[in-house]
């Protein structure tokens, strides 16, 4: 039986990734086979593509960090998880496919009755943003904090998990996003048009208590600048790498060694990554999932998805983040369900 799969060929556009057909993978022992439903896109595809993300294997490979689906097969010595049971895993590559392999230890369960395409949000972008908050920041209730692409899919994630919280929350986004910042409960601002650091200044006086900035680059500084004394800058991402280049991302980076060697009276923490230590590992990573689990059952959080798109047009879901168009998460449908 053939199954089909997404394949990066070479750096480059979303032109780069092509449809593979193979016979269908074989768990090895330890491991189950997951007919997957869904998988997620993220903006770490994009710089993966572009060969920009350090760690990725050598190409071609299929990309894909978060999947949920079904248990289809399990080879030896599997113990937990059962025929039919629905699954997910933060798989960091290969998560473009109608079919995956992963090892039994790498599953969380997800609850019955939950919709697999919101299921498929918590994987990367709530549990990232979860960490941000709770094992990275390590925000109190009442606290001000600035989230820098706030429209996206941790960007929302954080404004959900904020309220939860109880923080003030400030959010930079395109004006097309604004009605999501607000409606979760966050301040909007205009970061195209509006300087981020005279808008904090003005509505807070003193400044944040924590920025969450994925942008870096010349925009690292900038976010330090807009925190009040005894406040915290998260970095965890570099976009600006494909807005800004390699040369300024550098210098943004030298930026941000500076800032944590001499950090005067604000806190710089170590760049954040999902499974990286000092704040995240897989193992934190299942631990909170499963309580995000439970949260999107209780209703309490309602992850926003931008779009669901046949796994066959990953390029298309590729290009709406990177034109910046998706307000939340995009999802690839892998099968039906």
């Amino acid at each position: 039986m053939l199954y089909k799969r997404i394949v990066i060929t070479r750096s480059g556009g979303p032109e780069v990734l092509k449809v593979m057909e193979e016979e269908l993978p074989e768990p090895a022992r330890g491991e189950v086979r997951i007919r997957v439903l869904r998988a997620g896109v993220a903006f770490v595809d994009l710089l993966m593509r572009k060969g920009l993300f350090p760690g990725a294997p050598k190409k071609p490979f299929t990309p894909g960090f978060d999947v949920v689906g079904v248990v289809d097969k399990r080879g030896e010595g599997i113990t937990q998880v059962r025929i039919g049971q629905t699954v997910a895993a933060m798989t960091r590559f290969g998560g473009y496919a109608e079919f995956v392999c992963r090892p039994e230890s790498n599953l969380v369960p997800v609850p019955d009755g939950l919709d697999p395409s919101e299921a498929v949000c918590l994987v990367l972008n709530y549990v990232t943003a979860y960490q941000l908050l709770h094992r990275a920041a390590k925000v109190n209730s009442g606290e001000r904090i600035l989230i820098h692409g706030a429209g996206g899919g941790v960007g929302t994630a954080l404004l959900q998990l904020g309220k939860m919280a109880g923080l003030e929350m400030y959010g930079t986004a395109s004006p097309e996003k604004h009605e999501v910042v607000s409606r979760l409960g966050g301040v909007p601002i205009d970061y195209r048009n509006e300087d981020f650091v005279e808008r904090i200044r003005r509505l807070t006086g003193e400044g944040v208590d924590a920025v969450f900035d994925p942008i870096g680059g010349t925009n690292w500084k900038r976010s330090y600048r807009s925190l009040r004394r005894g406040g915290r800058l998260v970095p965890y991402g570099a976009s600006s790498l494909l807005t800004e280049g390699k040369m300024k991302a550098a210098l943004g980076f030298l930026t941000l060694l500076y800032l944590k060697a001499f950090p005067g009276e604000r806190k710089v923490l170590w760049m954040f990554g999902a499974t990286a230590r000092p704040y995240s590992s897989p193992e934190l990573c299942r631990k909170d999932l499963s309580v995000l689990y439970g949260f999107l059952t209780q209703g309490r959080i309602k992850p926003v998805i931008a779009d669901q798109i046949p796994l066959t047009e990953a390029a298309r879901a590729h290009e709406r983040i990177e034109q910046r168009a998706a307000a939340g998460k995009i999802v690839l449908v892998c099968h039906p369900g």
